[in-house]
């Protein structure tokens, strides 16, 4: 239980971190509810008041100057009025600051997660399910802010409540206040107990959310493929699953945090059922007003204290967002930290005995590879599912890092780049085409990265890329929104402003990793076009199946096993007469 208490802390000071930015408004919050706190006593002191001056209107006359005697008791009312406003400003400069901060701690909390995000390692994404970091972004964050504003508001408002409303009693009568304290201890054992399995409640409910999220989003990407496979019954019991899973584990959330409030007030009510016997026994010589509010206060007690019995769900499901937003923040980001930051690379690649195995995997990805590429010539990789060629175009990208060996640009080992500038001297075009939910123009100047680009600029990357002719048939032409991923293109025309976002970033060094291998015949001419002005003085590394595509490299590299095989031109490597010309032969009948 220590254990839980110190890391129930070290959270919270974590997220006092998203707070301080905003402690001016947290301030005006803290004195809103000291405010609306202050005005119960003032209620109850208005209140004996007046009952006093029912049973003994003399106590309630007062002589005034110039007005001769005065009934008080008319005044009462006007009183209860201006303490009800004294409260609704409490409550509202309480409410709305604490509402900025609530907002402000949501809007830091999702850019720390996204800028973070951008900075992981592919290797992360690897292992971990989308839809559980989707969640973080957008479930978790918004369950975390409940930890720190909405519990700091029923603990700090209904707790100054409770501590105001038992000053009064004691105060009044500390006798019969006694009673009340043996509440506390009982109160406090309850609400331990109950935040305990509410933290563990809410941790699983967040996994239930992040499969929620996982299934639907795949659903929506994949939905071509399940309508033509008839997929539905099955996406939709597999949701099923995860939505009546989600579906107990709310309930069951919700039976800890009700089965503690109804506990809590039986317990109160109890307290404040003695609390009444007593007073016949212990009145004393207190007058009926004083009786009157006293038990008023006493009867006002329950309900700010169910809250803050209640508020125990709320930290519970906070601190297991947070639990699980820091759980993302302390992942490590890409190891940057090299200073090499030339403008332009030359473009001489050089893989030294390079060996790369996935994580968690058996078998090297590659084993003792060793090539160099010289600037401004074409390198192609070919080879069966598996031999290595696309894992040396993500290392080169630094995706992975080599488990042994070297890659070196211009000389200078991969690690002593400054991973940005590493980066911006490499332009990469796959097979899977990635386009934004933005317009044609937009999708193309994203090659151009930070740098101002002109839209004559655009024109001429589409023009080179063969690109011109379908975007100008296109309703708003460059400025055509093109849906999610490019959804409203055909594949030869995604690979094209794919190819135009390569060419606007003007790269000294080109990765084409099949890029024309899920096209047909006329949209590869077109692009293969394209790729061909685009390779022009650039050192190219061309991966592909199709090896009528690669055959005027300068350079071929057969692959299997993660290991170089052959290597030579096109023409020497089919009179040797071994694994190239093997493939190619397959290639030709295929």
């Amino acid at each position: 239980m220590e254990r839980s208490m110190d890391s129930s802390w070290v959270l919270y000071r974590r997220l006092w971190q998203y707070v301080r930015p905003y402690r001016g408004a947290f301030a005006l919050a803290m004195l809103g509810y000291v405010i609306f706190a202050s005005g119960q006593p003032m209620m109850m002191g208005a209140l004996k008041y007046f009952v006093d001056g029912l049973t003994n209107p003399a106590r309630a006359r007062l002589v005034v100057p110039a007005l001769g005697e005065v009934d008080t008791l008319y005044l009462v009312p006007a009183a209860l009025m201006l303490v009800a406003l004294w409260q609704g400003i409490g409550s509202f400069l309480g409410a709305y600051s604490m509402s900025k901060v609530s907002v402000g701690i949501i809007h830091d909390l999702r850019a720390a997660l996204f800028a973070h995000g951008l900075r992981l390692p592919t290797a992360y994404y690897d292992s971990q399910d989308s839809g559980r970091i989707i969640s973080r972004l957008t479930f978790d964050v918004t369950m975390t802010t409940g930890a720190v504003t909405e519990a700091v508001r029923v603990v700090v408002r209904e707790g100054l409540t409770v501590v105001s409303l038992f000053s009064y009693l004691l105060w009044s009568n500390w006798k019969l206040t006694l009673v009340l304290a043996v509440l506390l201890p009982v109160l406090g054992a309850m609400m331990r107990s109950a935040g305990r399995k509410l933290r563990s409640a809410s941790r699983r409910l967040q996994e239930t959310m992040g499969r929620i999220t996982a299934i639907a989003t795949e659903a929506v990407l994949a939905q071509r493929v399940i309508k033509a496979f008839g997929g539905e019954q099955r996406e939709l019991q597999r949701f099923a699953r995860a939505n009546d899973e989600d579906f107990q584990r709310q309930l069951r959330l919700a039976r800890i945090g009700a089965r503690n409030g109804s506990t809590t007030q039986l317990v109160t009510f109890v307290a404040i059922g003695s609390l009444l016997w007593l007073v016949l026994w212990l009145r004393g010589d207190a007058s009926a007003g004083e009786l009157v509010a006293y038990v008023t206060a006493a009867g006002l007690l329950p309900k700010p204290i169910r809250q803050l019995t209640e508020v125990n769900s709320r930290i519970a499901r906070g601190l297991a967002g947070a639990e699980s937003i820091f759980s993302l923040l302390d992942v490590p980001p890409e190891h940057d930290e090299g200073s090499f930051a030339p403008e332009r690379a030359r473009g001489e690649i050089a893989y030294e005995g390079v060996r790369f195995r996935y994580p968690n995997a058996q078998d090297w990805a590659l084993d003792g590879l060793d090539l160099r590429i010289e600037p401004g010539s074409v390198v192609a990789l070919v080879g069966p599912s598996g031999s290595g060629k696309s894992t040396m175009a993500q290392l080169l990208l630094r995706f992975y890092d080599p488990t042994e060996g070297c890659i070196r640009l211009d000389g200078v080992p991969l690690p002593q780049w400054r991973l940005a500038a590493l980066r911006r001297q490499i332009a990469y075009v796959g097979q899977q085409v990635v386009l934004f939910d933005a317009t044609v123009a937009e999708n193309i100047a994203y090659g151009a990265g930070e740098r101002a680009v002109s839209r004559e600029e655009i024109v001429a990357a589409a023009r080179a890329a063969h690109a011109l002719e379908f975007i100008e048939r296109l309703p708003q032409g460059f400025d055509t929104p093109i849906g999610e991923n490019g959804a409203l293109l055909s594949g030869g025309q995604r690979q094209r402003l794919a190819i135009a976002r390569a060419l606007l970033k003007d790269a000294p060094v080109l990765v084409l990793d099949e890029a024309t291998s899920a096209l047909d015949n006329e949209s590869e001419r077109a692009v293969q076009a394209a790729l061909e002005t685009l390779m022009q003085g650039r050192t190219t590394l061309v991966i592909a199946h199709r090896l009528t595509t690669v055959e005027r490299a300068d350079r071929i590299v057969v692959m299997e096993r993660g290991r170089i095989v052959e290597s030579g031109t096109h023409a020497q490597l089919l009179a040797a007469g071994g694994r190239y010309a093997q493939l190619y032969r397959e290639d030709l009948v295929a």
